[in-house]
């Protein structure tokens, strides 16, 4: 009996941490979407390819455009430490090709957009 009680309290008290536990209750909000690593990588890539293609076609606007959308999309990559610090290193460049874009430098956007390309396209292989 007195080792029935001693299960029962352990249980009991497992039961309730798992209740309350904020691992246990983390989830996405209910109007956000959560993408894998991997995917959010492909989007990411997606945005810096159609922010180049804008760029050869001298675009000042929609290289800005899309390179914003890229920065908020690289924010979805969530892996480990290592991946979060290879991600913040090629975020720098698509923030430098922003603000070539904001000011028409249409070739210093390009060639930060090209390294920012490269950059996210080493993130798959440290997945």
């Amino acid at each position: 009996m007195k080792n029935f009680k001693k299960l029962v309290l352990s249980l009991a008290i497992a039961c309730s941490m798992g209740a309350v536990s904020t691992t246990v209750m983390a989830e996405a909000d209910a109007g956000r979407i959560t993408y894998a690593p991997g995917k959010a990588i492909d989007l990411t890539l997606e945005k810096i390819q159609a922010a180049i293609t804008a760029a050869e076609a001298s675009d000042a606007p929609a290289v800005t455009e899309l390179t914003k959308e890229a920065i908020d999309m690289s924010k979805e990559i969530n892996a480990n430490d290592r991946v979060d610090v290879a991600r913040s290193r090629a975020n720098l460049h698509l923030k430098k090709a922003r603000s070539a874009g904001k000011v028409d430098d249409i070739k210093g956007a390009k060639e930060h957009l090209e390294m920012a390309l490269k950059g996210f396209q080493d993130l798959k292989g440290m997945l």
